[in-house]
């Protein structure tokens, strides 16, 4: 949300997509850590590894500081003076330039708009046109956990000694490596072939891998299936991150007007951690042998291709493109457009300037013709 209130909207895709690069780079030295201790046979072996992380929490409470509000939530405060200084700073702009003033006058006048039609508490999320929006972003990070990424990354480890690969640790960094380099052209990406089609081409490319890694894996096992089965796994991890890591992110930041955004993004993100730790806790029933689980094994790819079967239909008819649209056109672009699949073709087509202007004149000839 931080992210997507601050970047300017030609670059806006980038920035909050640049939140997935850094959870991968987490992953990536947790793969190291674990690595590095997995051999220990004393408390070393868990305890370091989260020792770690403390470093990260250090940097993340100093940088809070550092950094301005964001000039979106200081209007909604009724601060303008200080929302043109964070714009300013943000956009490295001096407070008087035109474009500044353009672009905060518009966010004001599209946060006056809505304050007129709700109040903006929990239950304005669920109320007319924002049901449709808090569904499809709950959807769409529901669909990010169930494309089965995180069975990968939290147990990738097990998975990949009970299929008789040798050294599951390595096979783990390298996942981890092949995450955070992967992610990198999703970035430029989003921004080229914009969010609509990124995420079909994501989801196509992971459920072919998803099926592929499932049939081999069922019907061989010898070295050159092990091997078969890395490399699928890896161009799976190829495409979920150059597509559903950041792109998840990017469109659940921008879907929400002002008035609900942080509430609305509070519940959608809860759908992600909800169904990451459902997965997380699952997962060892489904997969492993023995009394009571499933005995799934490496059949439990046919669930995850079935998914990222479901995210191509969802993204065909709920996901928007919102390409090159500020955060007020996009409300405009929810509200004209009623298929996702003709959102391609949106013009914005009047400011929320404009349309504040127009409803205080109708609201005039009204008293004015009463009078």
């Amino acid at each position: 949300m931080y992210q997507s209130e601050s970047a300017p909207k030609w670059i806006r895709g980038t920035i909050v997509g640049a939140y997935q690069l850094a959870i991968t780079i987490g992953l990536l030295l947790a793969a190291c850590a674990n690595q590095g201790t997995h051999a220990r046979t004393d408390s070393g072996s868990y305890r370091i590894p989260i020792a770690i992380q403390f470093l990260w929490a250090l940097i993340l409470s100093i940088g809070m500081f550092i950094l301005p509000e964001t000039p979106r939530y200081l209007i909604k405060q009724g601060k303008y003076d200080e929302a043109a200084k964070s714009m300013s700073r943000l956009r490295k702009l001096p407070v008087d330039h035109p474009v500044l003033i353009e672009e905060l006058n518009e966010i004001k006048a599209n946060h006056e708009y809505e304050t007129q039609m709700a109040a903006g508490g929990y239950m304005d999320c669920i109320r007319g046109g924002m049901l449709k929006r808090l569904l499809t972003g709950m959807g769409l990070q529901a669909l990010q956990q169930l494309t089965g990424i995180n069975f990968i990354f939290y147990y990738g480890t097990n998975f990949f000694k009970q299929s008789g690969i040798h050294n599951p640790f390595l096979i783990g960094l390298t996942t981890s490596l092949v995450n955070v380099f992967s992610t990198i052209p999703g970035l430029w990406l989003v921004e080229r072939m914009g969010r609509r089609n990124l995420l079909l081409f994501g989801a196509i490319g992971m459920c072919v891998c998803q099926f592929i890694v499932a049939i081999v894996g069922v019907t061989t096992s010898s070295v050159v299936a092990n091997q078969v089965l890395i490399a699928f796994v890896c161009f799976y991890i190829f495409f979920f991150a150059c597509s559903w890591g950041p792109v998840a992110w990017v469109v659940t930041g921008e879907l929400f007007p002002l008035k609900v955004r942080a509430k609305a993004l509070s519940i959608t993100t809860a759908t992600n951690w909800l169904l990451n730790f459902a997965i997380g806790y699952a997962t060892p029933y489904i997969v492993d042998s023995g009394p009571g689980n499933a005995n799934l094994g490496v059949k439990v790819f046919f669930i995850w291709g079935g998914c990222c079967f479901v995210c191509m239909f969802f993204v065909y008819m709920f996901i928007y493109e919102t390409k090159g649209l500020s955060l007020e056109e996009i409300d405009e672009l929810y509200e004209t457009v009623s298929r996702a699949w003709n959102s391609m073709n949106f013009k914005p087509s009047v400011s929320f300037q404009q349309r504040v202007q127009h409803d205080e004149k109708a609201e005039a000839t009204h008293i004015s013709s009463e009078a």
